[in-house]
This record gives structure tokens, sequence and C-alpha cells, in this order.
């Protein structure tokens, strides 16, 4: 697998992933909270995730552009956006509510993640 088909790959499953987190986070945040390793949210935690929903689905759209058009300014783009994404993760990884084990490692990787997807993705825009 070439380094170009593993990104589009990646592109692909990050359609899936954040259709179903920004979904779920607006049907069920307490339950999509706890999958992450959440303890049980406060009211105003629940509607302050419910609130990213909108963000992720945000996501999968631009991913599925990309997917579909390709052209450098949506791969330039989908960097940008997995750019904003890198502290986030590890930022929540530091609330004392998130104490699944694994789940902070998992939150933190996920920052690792998107620094891989941005650097990918711009050099996709470039290629």
């Amino acid at each position: 697998m070439t380094l170009e088909e593993a990104l589009r790959l990646t592109n692909r499953n990050m359609i899936v992933f954040d259709l179903l987190l920004g979904s779920a986070a607006i049907a069920a945040p307490a339950a999509t909270l706890k999958v992450l390793g959440h303890e049980e949210p406060s009211p105003d935690a629940k509607h302050l995730f419910r609130r990213c929903g909108p963000i992720w689905l945000t996501f999968a759209a631009a991913h599925l552009v990309a997917d579909r058009r390709g052209s450098a300014a949506d791969w330039q783009s989908l960097a940008w956006l997995r750019g904003t994404e890198i502290a986030t993760d590890a930022l929540w990884s530091a609330s004392p509510a998130v104490s699944r084990p694994g789940a902070k490692l998992g939150l933190q990787l996920a920052g690792v993640a998107n620094v891989a997807m941005a650097a990918g993705f711009a050099w996709m825009s470039r290629r």
C-alpha cells in the first residue's frame, strides 16, 4: 500500500468515525461520553458535548468532499481541520472525569493521530 492509498483509506475511515461521533454526541451524549471513558456527566457537560456534535459532522462532510472531489484545496482544508484538533483530545485527557483505564492514553494518542493526519493531508494537497 502506498502512502497516498493509506491516506485515502484513513480519510474514508474518518468520514465514518466523525459521522458516528457527531451523530452519537447529538443523539446520546451521556452514553457517548461513557464509551469514551468519561464518568457520569453533569447536565451542563452533556449539553456542551452535544454542542460538539455538529463540529464532528462538519469534519465528516469535509472528509467526504476530499474523498469525492480531491482538490488540493480540499486536502489543505483537511490538514487545517485536523491541525485544530491536535491539542483538544490531549487537553480533554487531563480531565479528572476521564477515568476509565486506557481512556486518557487513547485521547492522547488521538492527538498524535491528528498530527499524522494533518501532515499527511498537507502532503496530499501538494502532490
